[in-house]
């Protein structure tokens, strides 16, 4: 099936007692026995299973083609899944501008417990080339990156991968399954915060792991979801899925506006730089066109002045909200820097932008206006 129809129908049937269309929000936090201390019907407890979260896991797993997929509270909670399934002593290479929330997972609560992280520039290959140990047991790409949209070639880090016998994960947030398919170009598992596009309202907290194979680390990955407990509630997983459903249409659209923004962000005279993989001068632009079918409702841009004059910018937009977050139907912006505060690699004068779904003329003109 297309991706469409995969959105629309994966994961979803017909309530058998009522016939209702939409799913029902299942809230039981236990299930009964039968006579003999079976479960028939393949429940146990809310914390091991719950119809809801089981119908948004087998759709995300068909989504992007996986063999099995896992949701979580958040997208930080399925990313530490990940890492905590593996061992004290393994090593794993991550990129230096990422998602700062990834970033500080790493260093101060991982390190402590005992992985060890080299972090590099990817989109630099030589650089996780050299990075590589005997221990490594993980390459973490997330391709376009957060907040510079730096590209990733997925392709060639899986080739270094396969040559050392190491794993790879891609942070797929930015992209969704609409435009970039990880699993496809041979990576062994991906994450989103389903909290972004994938919920796409900006109302339900979620994050998910799929993966290519149910194999051992998978099992790992689900007894740390289970035991540690870091599951999303029956009504997120209800939310998510609904978002998901016209996920393909919502992320073209927002892919088709952001390039336009970006075009008009470029020739601007008070704009420094613009950040944007859809830009022919893009450093990133050919690995992108390769690997992803449009470039993804995300952009930055530095304002040509300093971190004041940059605030001020974001000050006086009226369509766009200063918040952060994205994927949503509303556009955002925010300064990223005071965002993620001390420590920060984001420049004191980027804004970083999630375009959504109003008029694309009216977001540039308050852009405009802002800039002046």
């Amino acid at each position: 099936m297309k991706l469409e129809t995969i959105a629309v129908h994966a994961g979803r049937k017909i309530d058998a007692g009522s016939g209702a269309v939409a799913p029902p929000i299942l809230l039981s936090t236990t299930f009964e026995r039968a006579a003999d201390g079976t479960f028939p019907k393949g429940h146990i407890y809310a914390r091991s299973g719950n119809p809801n979260r089981e119908e948004l896991e087998s759709c995300l797993a068909s989504l992007e083609g996986g063999a099995v997929a896992a949701a979580f509270a958040s997208g930080s909670a399925a990313t530490m899944a990940l890492f905590q399934a593996l061992r004290p002593g393994d090593h794993v290479i991550a990129p230096l501008d990422a998602y700062w929330g990834t970033t500080v997972q790493l260093r101060e609560i991982l390190c402590p417990w005992g992985l060890e992280v080299s972090f590099v520039e990817m989109s630099d290959l030589a650089n996780v080339e050299t990075a590589l140990r005997p221990q490594t047991r993980l390459i973490w790409v997330e391709t376009p990156s957060n907040p510079l949209l730096k590209i990733v070639d997925i392709a060639g880090v899986l080739k270094l991968a396969r040559r050392a016998g190491t794993l790879v994960a891609c942070d797929s947030t930015w992209a969704t399954p609409v435009l970039q398919r990880p699993l496809e170009l041979g990576a062994d598992l991906v994450m989103h915060a389903t909290t972004k596009y994938l919920g796409g309202h900006s109302d339900v907290l979620g994050g998910a792991l799929i993966a290519a194979r149910n194999d051992e680390l998978f099992e790992r990955i689900r007894k740390v979801q289970t035991t540690g407990g870091g599951i999303p509630s029956p009504f997120d997983c209800w939310l998510v899925r609904r978002g998901v459903s016209t996920l393909p249409w919502r992320v073209r659209a927002q892919s088709e506006q952001a390039m336009r923004i970006a075009q008009f962000l470029s020739t601007h005279p008070n704009v420094a730089a613009v950040h944007y993989p859809g830009l022919p001068q893009h450093p990133g632009h050919a690995i992108a066109a390769r690997q992803m079918t449009s470039f993804g409702g995300m952009l930055a841009f530095q304002v040509r002045g300093d971190k004041s004059k940059t605030m001020s910018v974001a000050a006086r937009v009226r369509v766009f909200t200063r918040a952060t977050s994205l994927g949503g139907v509303e556009s955002l912006i925010e300064h990223r820097a005071s965002v993620e505060g001390p420590g920060t690699r984001a420049p004191e004068n980027l804004l970083r932008v999630s375009v959504g779904l109003e008029h694309v003329e009216d977001l540039i003109e308050d852009l405009n206006q802002a800039l002046a």
